[in-house]
């Protein structure tokens, strides 16, 4: 089981990258160290930034928005850090946020978002690839732009630097179109609510050779279980309520999916009633520990040991901020001290 490690950059109001946690994450065997973006802090700045202070642990954004930047601004980023760190570090994970978002923070169409999302792949993969000059006529993006207020003159490009090494492309999904779809042209996939059978039969069956599956899980040692589940109800209550509208939510739907679709309705009526402390009471204990591993370092490791990842499960992208925690994991998962040496030239 290969772990990352979860940086929630994009919540702060005010921006602090845990530096030490990450190298201590490093040390101690972790695959990567994942950023991700909302309407705050952006996912690929502070990559760029630990390129610089780490050696070999990857780096993975989980997510970047699809409507943040166009798809060949997205590809020079992902070039530009991944030369930054050497090669062979960066993990490009892509996700299409939500409508209100979408239309309200960036000020873009939802339009068709699965269709979107291909076409926006691709044209990465182009980029990235340099095979020819970079063309594409999807039903949702075309390069060169010719639609209203276009002069007519743009051409096709190719990319004026090269890859130092390959760029895995994984996607965030939840429903079953895009999560084909990860399977079909992604090197990843980043479930949005996986079901507790573990990784659908389609997608093992059409993913090509090394797809991973990366999860979440928190992890906290503790002596009050339940003092630290209750103080995630908040966040998890306006996730499942109010990340969303009535019928475009899929943190609702991820819980869903999670098994506690009676639960995620009721929860989205109570948040939308302005309920919103009885809809951190709805949330079922059972729902919290599905992704999080609290207690003492017994009751971890026997929750560990009894099989917390669902089948076919490849990484855990872990939420802790105890560095004992953290080291506590990478001993359970067999990590420790197994990291790869680091890059080449640094």
């Amino acid at each position: 089981m290969k772990l990352g490690l979860r940086l929630n950059l994009y919540r702060a109001a005010q921006f602090a990258v845990p530096v030490e946690l990450v190298r201590l994450a490093e040390r101690v065997g972790y695959h990567s160290v994942w950023t991700a973006e909302a309407y705050g802090s952006d996912a690929l700045s502070p990559l760029a930034y630990l390129a610089a202070l780490t050696d070999r642990i990857r780096l993975g954004t989980a997510v970047v928005q699809l409507a943040a930047r166009p798809p060949a601004t997205l590809a020079m980023q992902a070039m530009t850090i991944d030369a930054m760190a050497g090669g062979n570090r960066l993990i490009l994970g892509i996700g299409v946020s939500g409508p209100q978002i979408v239309e309200g923070w960036y000020g873009q169409p939802w339009g068709r978002p699965h269709a979107r999302l291909r076409d926006y792949v691709e044209i990465v993969r182009k980029v990235l690839e340099r095979a020819e000059p970079v063309a594409h006529d999807g039903p949702e993006i075309r390069l060169p732009y010719t639609g209203p207020g276009a002069l007519g003159q743009g051409r096709p490009l190719k990319s004026i630097m090269h890859p130092v090494a390959p760029i895995p492309i994984w996607l965030a999904a939840g429903g079953p179109r895009n999560t084909a779809l990860a399977a079909q042209i992604g090197d990843g996939w980043l479930p949005m609510g996986i079901s507790p059978n573990g990784v659908p039969a389609t997608v093992r069956e059409t993913a090509r050779p090394g797809f991973e599956v990366f999860t979440d899980a928190s992890v906290t040692i503790t002596d009050d279980v339940r003092a630290v589940l209750d103080a995630k109800r908040p966040l998890t209550a306006m996730y499942v309520g109010g990340m969303g509208s009535e019928t475009h939510n899929y943190h609702r739907e991820a819980m869903a999916r999670r098994g506690f679709p009676a639960e995620a309705a009721r929860i989205g009526e109570l948040w939308r009633a302005g309920r919103k402390a009885e809809a951190q009471a709805a949330i079922p204990q059972e729902y919290l520990e599905s992704s999080a591993l609290v207690g003492s370092v017994e009751r971890i490791r026997r929750r560990w040991e009894e099989g917390f990842a669902a089948p076919g499960v490849t990484g855990l992208i872990v939420n802790a901020d105890q560095p004992e925690a953290i080291e506590l994991l990478a001993e359970l998962a067999g990590v420790r001290d197994t990291a790869p040496e680091p890059v080449a030239g640094r």
